[in-house]
Order: structure tokens, then sequence, then C-alpha cells
């Protein structure tokens, strides 16, 4: 039986992030397109995809491109080409959430359903697999158990999983708090992250019971401990969040999945890398030197209490010492590793007695000798809060570390095995990769017995393993000559030109797309027969794909403005009361919900935006209720568009 292939996928802002991702190990790399990517500031041109992909496709690694946001009728068109037109240039498939495109001309290119698509059940993943996905990228809120039941009842689709980097706290398109106060809308790229900012929090009888706290700021996913579980659990793609991350953000955190998934293979012979290559790294990886908020597995082994990075949405940074004294225009500080460093530029952070997150920038920094360092900041010592002798120093930002990754740090090499013989007229040259791909290459040359034998091999691997700017390294070579031979380097390194291009054009021919899967027939029925606002139908040919399937009730997306009074804004599996220790199931002797539970709604403020918390308390879930701002109306009103409607005749 063939191994099952494991994909590392990793994100790019671009095509030289993409490309340094397959550099650094990934499998595959999922980007953003000209436009319609659910992350708007984040789009790339045609023609640097078409770089990416020709990179990518060396290694038999993959790119998808994210056309992940809802659209509206006036855009499917649009869409449509710009499909094509990534189909043309080779990208392997698309990542999508709104199910109108399954209804147009789109190119026979392989379908994702995206996180957006909100997968949490086994009857929603196998819904999504009969209509025609071949990849179903699941909520980040499932439990192992949970991901256990999906696979049970998807045959034909591959599983992915978030395993690293920011968290949204709603359910990836249950969230529309962003739209409704700001009128950018997470669904279609454009989020502002209110999650963010500080609430207080008040209980029904008005008394504050957490002041100006994060409390819907999640830490950042770490699924590093939980890789083997989740391949036993079903996953098969495992997905690195972070489009709009920078080059050593996505270099540093690709290397170190790389590594610990090299090593689970070695002991997994039934499962292969989905890609070719080996990588080999100039630094250590280590996540925690990127910015992160603290590290969480979410709900992948259940729910914790630790879940919530609610004193800062920040980068706190890593521990480096302590205060020692304060100058008036410096400041001294003892490094908790005596080997340590501090750089011109490094950024520093501590915590007041509040527990607020205070900075400053290194203007200069000068070794005293041992562990002390004295550190000039670039404003007055005086405007730092709480600075003082003892106050413990941790850092954000080591340029030494970004100066490291943004030079070359990895090297990714196809393996490959050199067999030279005779012939009648001169020389051949057979290669074969690690992949079992094989090409030969022959040189006219007149053979001349060499002067001095002991020099033939050295010069024939110093000639023949010249390969540069290919992706093959060699690793061993076989000279099956009657003799030893002169060969001049001119003919070695025909030879050796010759058989490389042969071999990547066979890599080439023998990669093919991935297969467009078709809907089963008839049309598979829905999971349910009517769908409100959450669905996000934002347009009439998704409106007629739920219809074909068996829907009966279709109301429009939340950005289609029909929804005009209080509703759940966001719905998420993070508990406020969970984690403030005020769950009723927290209580001394509770065991279980059994449905008698009810928690008593909670409200939250911030900026003057007041939004109602309700707790559905069987499913262990949290509503964020509230009704969309006057101005997002207004200047909805203003746009010389025309939005889908079901049920209200609103105008936008």
């Amino acid at each position: 039986m063939a191994a099952q292939t494991l994909e590392l996928l990793a994100p790019a802002r671009d095509a030289e992030i993409g490309i340094e991702a397959v550099n650094h190990g990934a499998d595959a790399v999922y980007i953003g397109g000209p436009a319609f990517g659910a992350r708007d500031k984040a789009p790339n041109s045609i023609a640097d995809l078409a770089r990416l992909v020709q990179h990518a496709h060396r290694f038999h690694a993959r790119v998808y491109v994210t056309l992940n946001t809802i659209l509206r009728d006036d855009e499917l068109e649009t869409a449509r080409r710009q499909a094509w037109d990534l189909y043309n240039v080779g990208v392997d498939a698309l990542i999508v959430q709104d199910m109108g495109l399954l209804q147009i001309d789109l190119p026979p290119i392989q379908l994702h359903a995206s996180t957006q698509c909100d997968t949490r059940s086994p009857e929603k993943a196998r819904f999504l697999q009969d209509a025609g996905f071949s990849k179903i990228i699941l909520a980040r809120e499932l439990t192992l158990e949970q991901i256990r039941a999906v696979q049970a009842q998807v045959d034909r689709a591959t599983l992915e999983f978030f395993i690293h980097g920011a968290l949204c706290v709603a359910y990836s398109g249950q969230c529309f708090i962003s739209h409704a106060h700001t009128g950018r809308s997470a669904n279609r790229g454009s989020c502002s992250q209110e999650c963010r900012l500080p609430y207080t929090v008040t209980d029904a009888q008005g008394r504050v019971i957490a002041h100006e706290k994060h409390v819907l700021s999640i830490k950042d996913n770490d699924q590093s401990a939980n890789l083997e579980a989740l391949v036993d659990a079903g996953v098969r793609s495992f997905k690195v969040e972070g489009r709009y991350k920078d080059m050593g953000y996505v270099k540093n955190v690709t290397a170190h999945y790389r590594r610990l998934f090299d090593a689970l293979l070695e002991g997994r012979p039934s499962f292969r890398a989905a890609s070719s290559g080996r990588t080999t790294f100039t630094f250590t990886p280590d996540p925690q030197r990127n910015f992160n908020r603290g590290a969480t597995d979410y709900f992948v082994t259940g729910r914790t209490d630790d879940l919530g990075a609610f004193d800062t949405p920040k980068h706190a940074g890593l521990p480096l010492g302590h205060v020692v004294r304060i100058g008036k225009a410096d400041v001294d500080l003892e490094l908790a590793d005596a080997a340590a460093s501090v750089s011109n530029g490094d950024g520093l952070t501590w915590y007041t007695l509040h527990n607020e997150l205070m900075g400053l920038q290194v203007n200069t920094a000068r070794h005293l000798g041992g562990a002390l360092w004295r550190i000039v900041p670039n404003e007055p010592v005086e405007q730092f809060k709480d600075l003082r002798a003892g106050t413990a120093v941790s850092r954000n930002r080591d340029l030494a570390w970004d100066r490291l990754l943004a030079r070359k740090s990895a090297e990714r090499r196809i393996g490959v095995t050199m067999r030279m013989t005779d012939t009648a007229d001169g020389f051949a040259l057979d290669v074969r990769d690690a992949d079992g791909f094989h090409a030969r290459a022959t040189v006219a040359q007149e053979k001349q017995p060499a002067q001095n034998a002991a020099k033939v091999e050295p010069t024939l691997r110093e000639h023949l393993g010249k390969l540069g700017t290919t992706p093959f390294v060699l690793e061993r070579l076989h000279i099956a000559s009657a003799q030893p031979w002169f060969v001049p380097a001119s003919a070695l390194n025909a030879l050796r030109r010759d058989a490389i291009v042969a071999l990547e054009a066979a890599r080439a021919a023998s990669l093919q797309r991935p297969p467009r899967a078709a809907p089963v027939q008839p049309p598979a029925p829905y999971p349910g027969d009517a769908l409100t606002y959450l669905a996000n139908v934002y347009n009439q040919q998704a409106h007629a794909f739920y219809v074909k399937h068996g829907v009966r009730i279709v109301e429009a997306a939340y950005e289609s403005h029909q929804e005009l009074g209080e509703v759940s804004l966001m719905i998420t599996k993070h508990c406020v009361r969970w984690s403030l220790s005020l769950c009723p199931k927290q209580a001394k002797g509770v065991t279980g919900v059994q449905g008698t539970i009810r928690a008593e709604p909670l409200t939250m403020a911030s900026g003057g935006d007041t939004l109602t918390l309700r707790f559905d308390c069987k499913p262990c879930e949290m509503h964020v209720v509230g009704r969309i701002k006057r101005h997002v109306l207004q200047e909805a009103k203003a746009q010389p568009i025309t939005f889908y409607r079901t049920r209200k005749a609103v105008a936008a």
C-alpha cells in the first residue's frame, strides 16, 4: 500500500515569502490572488503567482490561492475570470467560502472549503465533500474526538487543520462585530479586530468583574505537541496561519514544523512528506522568538483555563533580565544569561504594577562586563512608567535574530544518484533522484587513459556535483568505466547539464494537477432546510446553490443589512464566564449542564460601544450580541451597488 502524505502548509503574504516558505520545507503554500482573498491587504499579481508556482513545482510542492470572501452578484464575473487566470498559470487549488462560485463556470481546478465555511460537524463536512470539495479546512475549535468523528464521515476529501498562529476568537465566518461597528467585513477580508480591544465587563447587577481587560483576545495557536495525535485523528494537511506575517515569521515557523514532521515521518513509515527534497537550516527554529501572545493548543485536548491573552494583545517577548539601576538618561540591565547580548534597535518590555505592558526601543547598548549592559533608550527615561530597579525585562524585538533571518537561512535539495558509463563513442550519465525519476545524457568524446588514475573520481565528483541553482544535490556517484579515463571538463559539464535538464523535464511532466472532485448526483441534501444570516449568502448564485441542495429558506448575509436589530455578532467557543472562573459548571459539586444551568448575561463596553454576552451552556458557547451602527448603514446607502436580499425590502 502506498504511503499516505502529510502536508505542511505555510502562509505567504507575497511571492518572495512563498518561495522562502518552500525553501524552508513547506509542502504547500497558500497565498492571496489579485482580489477576493480573506486578507484584503495581501493581494498578488498573476505574474507573481506564476513565479511562485514555477518554483514550488520544482519540488512538487503545491500552491493554493485564497478566493474565500463572500461575493456580491456584480463580483462573480470578475472572480470567474480570476479563477481562470490562476488555473492557466498552474495554481493547484482555490480556497473558497462562497458557494455561489460552485454555480458558475470555474476552471477544472481543485476546490478547498475555507475555514470560513465554519465546518464543525461530521454532517457539514460530509456535505461539503459531496458538493465537490477535495479538502475541508476544519474549525479551529474542534477537539481530537470531534476530528475523529468528522473523519469517520469523510471518505474522499482531505482534512486540514490549523496548527500555529493567531486565533480568531469566533468560529470562522461567524463574526460580524467588525462590520456592525466599522463597516469592515471579516467575511470580505477587512476585519478591524474589535476582539483585541480592552473591555470593561459588568454583571447583571452592574458590578464590574473585569476592568479594561482584553477578554476576547486569545493566545496564539501552537499544536507542536499534538501533531501525532492530529495525524491519528485523521488530519493530513497542517496549516500555519499568517498571510499578513513577515518573512522572518514564515521562515522560522515553517522550519520549526518541518523539523517536527521530519522526525515524525522517520518513525511512521506508512506516511511520507507531500513534496520532495530535504531542507537544512543555518539557524535553530524557535517560534517563541516571533510575535506571539503566548501559546495555547486551544480546544484540541479539551477546554483549559489559560487560553486568554487578557492583559495585552501585544507581544511581551522572551525574558531577558532585570533592571539594576535607573539613570537620568540610561538604564542598566543584568541579563539572565551572561552569554546573551543586547543590540541597538532591540525592543524591551516590562509590566507595570497594574499589569500594563510597556516598552522601549534601544538607541544604544553598551556591554559593561559580565551580564551587565547599559541601555540608552530612544525616549526620555523619566517617562517610562514603573521602570525601576528589580523590574523584570523581556525582549520583544531581537535585531540580531532579525538580521539572521534576513539572510539566506535554508537550502532545500533533492538527492540524486549519478552513474557514469562508457558508450561506443564517448560517455553516458544516468541520473536518478530520491523520488525515482530518471534521466540519461550522452556525449561523444574520444577516450584517453588518465595519466593519474587517483584523480579521476575526485575530478568527476567535482564537476558532476556542481548543481548550483538546480534543486538537486549529488549524494552518490558510481563510475562504471572499463578503465580510468581522462574526460575534459567541457564534456563533464555538458553531461551534467543535459542530464539535469532532462531530469527536471521528467519531474515536471509527471506533476499532475490535483483533480477537481465531481459533486455527487443527485445533489446531496444540505443538513438543514433553513439558513439564517449566519450562512453568509451574499449573491443569487449562492442562494441557488443551497436551494439545489434542498434548503427551503435562505436568508441574506449580515452584510446585506437586513438584520437591523440585536443579533449574535459573534459566536465563540471561548467563554468569558469560564475564563473569569464564574461559570456555573465550575461551581463546587456541579458535574454537568444537563439542560438545567443557565448563566445570566454579562455586558461589556469599550470606547462607547456596548455588547451583551449571552451563554448557551449546553453546547458551551458564547454569543456576543449587538446591533449594526447607524453610520455603517448610512455609508452603505451612498454606495452605488446592489445588495443581495431575501426577506426585507430595506434600502442599503
